[in-house]
């Protein structure tokens, strides 16, 4: 699911550290981290995505990484997503990152509250990281 969710991106970017090109270990030793948890995203019963959430510190979230399939996107699904896992956590610090290069990521992250920080890390010449955070009360 996951690399069906970033090879657009991968394709577009070419950026060695996308999530299209994690191995398995790499999301085999995020489940067993003791600090963070994915979640499965549904809609009507079907699996739509997933988000992995991890505890940085005391009150202090990332989310990360986050994807829906391509057939479930643009339905508010990600949006929903993350409005649940900051009610269900509460209150602290939410970070997450992002590509610059894509608008609508950007945008549903400033629609929800998040702010970006100003830290910026160029990967490539084709793609910037941009870093948010939303503080949660």
């Amino acid at each position: 699911m996951q690399k069906r969710t970033f090879r657009p991106l991968y394709e577009k970017y070419r950026d060695a550290g996308s999530p299209y090109l994690e191995p398995l270990s790499k999301t085999e030793a995020r489940l067993r981290h003791p600090n963070g948890a994915y979640y499965r995203i549904e809609l009507d019963g079907q699996t739509a995505g997933a988000l992995y959430l991890s505890l940085r510190g005391p009150g202090k979230f990332r989310l990360g990484p986050l994807f829906v399939l391509p057939e479930f996107q643009n339905r508010g699904i990600a949006q929903a997503a993350i409005r649940a896992l900051e009610a269900r956590h509460g209150p602290g610090v939410w970070e997450l990152d992002t590509l610059l290069q894509e608008p609508g990521n950007c945008h549903l992250y400033e629609k929800m509250g998040y702010k970006r920080t100003g830290t910026q890390t160029v990967v490539n010449s084709r793609l910037t990281l941009i870093d948010y955070q939303k503080i949660v009360k």
